[in-house]
């Protein structure tokens, strides 16, 4: 093997060493440390921290708040302590734990970082800059090498002579310094900016636009940074010692399994208390006015429990892109955004087709869109351009002062202003579905596909029955100055809202000849007097908007009923989010469009659990936002072939969220977005801290803190928990080895309600191992939860 093949294969290995940066207009939620999980939990955030210089477990502070909650039971806790050789008192080890959290040096920002992550800002730009780097076009290292010379900080008619190609540079440096240990550099160095080269690792990985045209490559990166590291006279050995003792992680680590397994506990007990007293509400009448599905996203747990408390409507959960696998295009736009899970391919492609005989909505729709792109490319150029930046300040300061006092002091007639002439183009446009890569006229795809996509949601919820209304309802949020805004939209759509899957299902599901092919070919029955609407559930004013332009009259009646309904849900959701008794609807409202805000909403802080079964096992529970619920009925599966796809899709997509929470709560500064206060954004895809840095790559702090030092979030591993028999549950373990490898390796955990033995909870340990849920009123109480959930 030559020595640029070791180089290689090393880069490739170093580069797996961290996560995926994803961009401010399509924020995924995802595991920073994805690339650890073939080690256990434990060994791989210590091995994180030595390359990453991160913290991987709560501070004592966090710790003491959950003991001082009770969210740590006090015996679990010391039992847990004991069996690891911990024989003191737990207030004695949180003295420690602040003793060593106060030593703890703040990390700084190196000299080299500051160097690279201007260049790597300027060449990695996505349109924000009037002013152009140079040279773009013929990739980072050639582009940087060209302008290298003029760089103060470093630059020297040497560098003039440096080589061609980027890995021919790397073998160059290496081995002027007689390195041997190729990935122990080259991880150290990629860890140092992990939010940018994550970033870089994003752009290769999906081989974006930018990317095509300006590209950049791991690679790149080390060659540019170790040539600068090199001329500035610096070492290219970064210090990889473990971030803190063993012992204190030891400890840390027992703290965090005794706070989930409080928690644990208490979801369990309430899950078994919550089927004996189901019976009541299995007698409500089982003719529904209505059916609405909803995402699995926590936010959802609560505006259920709304939604059903306000009239005879069932609930269902569904991950939010609806199965729906699939790229959105706006048929006035030239470009597309994902749809669906980042982990799943796009074989199709949505887009809207105005209908002939609302022609005269499309040409509005089309005048004003006009009016505002040509007004938001004058005020771009205005501020941007250097002449015109000072005088522009000056002239339109009065207009904006003016309207940042409306939406401070005036947001209610704010609100309504910006409804006033705000055409809607799903009132005018019907969805369509083609296959990806086409244009915009390609052939709808097959029936046969269409039926299975219907089908594939009925199955994996285990409907039995329709309504007369039977509503999709996607999710988005809606704030105003807000970076991090696609965040809060729907995980499942990849930072999207769920609106353009939600509507193209209702449509299939109205679409007479897949109804014909349902009946025909799967036995499944739609009534005739069915209606399938797709809407949109606004988690942050709590608001159910619904296209029904195309409803018929004979349903008229029925959705202004449930439309009542929807907005007594809406009040009574936002007292509960809001924690207020009055003027709910109003405060939600002001905080979608207050600039200044910094929560306008929580997105998912809190969650903790991923709950897999019929709504019967939560029907009576106030989960308080902290599940994913996902429906699933174990009898109309016998093949599992469902729960494979909820095991092999919502599941892993789930435990990406938990993960990404986890590590910004613990490590705001390495793996989060630091405080929204002080945020720049940069390149038009990512946020710095101040004028410059690292790349953010996380939530920031004001997502997951209630203060600077009071907690919101509790930072715990997901917690699956699934009602199917065992057997189905391990046989699907078994065929899917990453799933297999998370829970072994305690990334996530697993416990399975199982139906054909007596409902008994039985959580995985390790490597099939099972263990039974034991308490004196076991019996009893699982064939309570036989009788009603069977």
């Amino acid at each position: 093997m030559t020595k640029q093949e070791q180089i290689l294969l090393s880069v490739e290995a170093a580069s797996k060493r961290i996560g995926t940066t994803w961009p401010l207009y399509s924020f995924v939620t995802s595991n920073p440390l994805s690339g650890y999980e073939k080690l256990a939990f434990e060994d791989a955030v210590k091995e994180a921290g030595r390359f990453l210089k991160s913290k991987s477990y709560p501070e004592a502070y966090i710790y003491r708040q959950a003991l001082e909650k009770k969210d740590i039971d006090t015996i679990v806790l010391v039992k847990m302590l004991k069996q690891k050789d911990f024989h003191d008192a737990p207030k004695d080890y949180l003295r420690a734990m602040e003793i060593e959290d106060g030593q703890s040096l703040k990390t700084t920002t190196s000299e080299l970082d500051v160097i690279m992550s201007k260049w790597l800002a300027a060449f990695m730009d996505e349109g924000i800059a009037e002013w152009q780097m140079p040279y773009k076009d013929k990739g980072f290292y050639n582009a940087w090498k060209a302008l290298a010379v003029h760089d103060k900080t470093f630059g020297s008619s040497s560098l003039k002579q440096l080589p061609k190609t980027s890995i021919e540079a790397l073998e160059l440096v290496l081995s002027a310094h007689e390195v041997v240990n190729y990935n122990k550099i080259f991880s150290a160095h990629i860890g140092a900016l992990s939010g940018w080269t994550g970033y870089i690792k994003h752009r290769k990985d999906i081989n974006s636009i930018w990317q095509q045209k300006f590209p950049i490559d791991i690679q790149d990166y080390l060659a540019v940074r170790l040539i600068i590291a090199n001329h500035l006279g610096m070492p290219l050995e970064i210090e990889t010692d473990v971030n803190g003792e063993d012992i204190d992680n030891q400890l840390r680590h027992v703290w965090l399994k005794a706070w989930e397994a409080t928690f644990q506990n208490k979801l369990v007990s309430d899950l078994k208390s919550n089927a004996l007293g189901v019976k009541a509400s299995k007698e409500k009448n089982k003719t529904r006015d209505a059916q609405m599905v909803f995402c699995i996203d926590t936010r959802s747990e609560m505006i259920r429990r709304h939604v059903e408390a306000s009239g005879n409507i069932e609930t269902f959960g569904y991950a939010g892109f609806f199965g729906i696998a699939a790229d959105y295009q706006h048929y006035k736009e030239d470009i597309s955004i994902k749809s669906c899970p980042p982990i799943v391919g796009s074989p199709y492609k949505i887009t809207e087709t105005p209908q002939q005989e609302l022609s005269n909505q499309d040409n509005d729709f089309i005048s004003k869109k006009a009016v505002l792109k040509s007004k938001l490319q004058i005020l771009k150029r205005l501020k941007n351009m250097l002449p015109s930046s000072f005088g522009f300040v000056e002239g339109a300061g009065a207009f904006y002062g003016l309207s940042l006092v409306a939406q401070s002091f005036a947001p209610k007639s704010f609100f309504k202003l910006k409804q006033i002439n705000n055409t809607n183009y799903e009132s005018f446009c019907e969805p369509r579905i083609a296959y990806n890569g086409g244009d915009k006229n390609t052939e709808v795809i097959a029936l046969e596909e269409k039926v299975a996509i219907v089908k594939s949601g009925f199955d994996l919820m285990g409907w039995k029955g329709f309504a007369p209304l039977v509503l999709f309802v996607g999710h988005g949020s809606h704030t105003a100055n807000n970076p991090f805004g696609s965040s809060l939209d729907c995980g499942a759509c990849a930072a999207s809202p769920g609106r353009h899957n939600a509507r193209l299902l209702a449509s299939l599901a109205n679409d007479k000849d897949v109804k014909n092919a349902l009946m025909v070919d799967h036995h499944i029955e739609i009534p005739n007097d069915t209606v399938f609407i797709g809407g949109e559930h606004n988690t942050t004013t709590d608001e159910i908007v619904l296209f029904d332009a195309q409803l018929p009259e004979t349903h008229k009646e029925r959705l202004d009923i449930l439309k009542k309904n929807l907005e007594k849900a809406q009040q009574t959701a936002t007292k509960e989010r809001l924690n207020v008794t009055s003027g709910s609807v109003e405060l939600a409202k002001k905080k979608s469009v207050n600039w200044g805000d910094t929560r306008p909403e929580w997105g998912l802080a809190k969650n903790a659990a991923f709950i897999v079964g019929s709504r019967d096992l939560t029907a009576s529970m106030n989960l308080d936002g902290r599940c994913f619920m996902h429906s699933y009925d174990w009898k109309s599966d016998p093949q599992g072939d469902a729960l494979a796809g909820i095991m092999g899709g919502p599941m892993v997509v789930t435990q990406w969220i938990n993960n990404h929470y986890y590590f910004s709560t613990v490590d705001n500064e390495k793996f989060g977005g630091g405080s929204k206060i002080t945020h720049n954004i940069t390149g038009q895809f990512g946020v710095v801290q101040g004028n410059g840095g690292d790349l953010k790559m996380g939530l920031p702090l004001q997502s997951l803190k209630a203060s600077d030092t009071e907690m919101y979030h509790q930072p715990l591993r997901l917690t699956t928990i699934i009602h199917a028999p065992l057997e189905r549950v391990e046989t699907l373990l078994r065929q899917n080895k990453h799933l297999q490898t998370l829970l072994d390796n305690e990334w996530m955990y697993l416990k399975v309600i199982d139906p054909k033995d007596s409902n008994v909870f039985k959580t995985y340990t390790y490597n099939f191992i099972w263990k039974e849920e034991t308490s004196n009123q076991k019996i009893k109480e699982m064939k309570a939860v036989e009788a009603i959930i069977n």
